[in-house]
């Protein structure tokens, strides 16, 4: 009996070592993998009226690409960044631009145009990112934008402008930057 046991403990540590190294050998591909990711992960945060905005998307790079023909065609829904859907989680009801959004969660998209972008908050969240929800709107409303003074190879979605209860939502890549008002309600 006690050398069955003994033998049992021994057969469960070979398998747990080999566990523990399966482990490690998936903790370094995916560490390798995420280093290699074209469009990494990305996280902007801001708090407003104490409460808590962020917006989880991936960041694509230009590679000489043009934005509105080779990339992000004007007239067509763009997911607002790459890989998995660009993620809102407010604590707190917004007023983004137009548009009353009451606390939750959301995926963002963008309608680019060469005259003006349109902002989408879709009711649609947990999806790849293409295609596009159509139907699951929250709604749309416009968007501000300025030309950057030097080209910006990474797309980024920022706040910025933050004063009290009121900020900016900025996506800027290439020369572009689109922005919208975003308030605490």
């Amino acid at each position: 009996m006690f050398l069955r046991s003994l033998a049992t403990a021994a057969c469960c540590t070979l398998l747990a070592t080999a566990s523990l190294a399966q482990m490690g050998d998936m903790k370094m591909d995916h560490q390798t993998s995420a280093k290699a990711m074209p469009s990494p992960p990305a996280t902007t945060a801001v708090t407003l009226g104490g409460k808590a905005v962020t917006i989880n998307y991936n960041s694509p790079r230009l590679k000489g690409r043009t934005i509105g023909s080779d990339i992000v065609p004007y007239g067509e829904v763009w997911r607002t960044g790459a890989n998995p859907a660009t993620t809102l989680i407010s604590a707190g009801n917004l007023k983004i631009g137009t548009l009353d959004v009451p606390a939750g969660t959301y995926t963002l998209f963008t309608l680019p145009s060469k005259d003006q972008w349109l902002f989408i908050v879709s009711k649609k969240t947990g999806e790849w990112g293409v295609p596009y929800p159509e139907g699951d709107d929250l709604g749309r409303t416009p968007m501000t934008g300025k030309t950057l003074s030097a080209p910006q190879e990474n797309m980024s979605i920022s706040f910025e402008n933050t004063k009290g209860s009121s900020t900016e939502l900025h996506v800027k890549w290439g020369t572009t930057d689109q922005y919208v008002t975003v308030k605490t309600q």
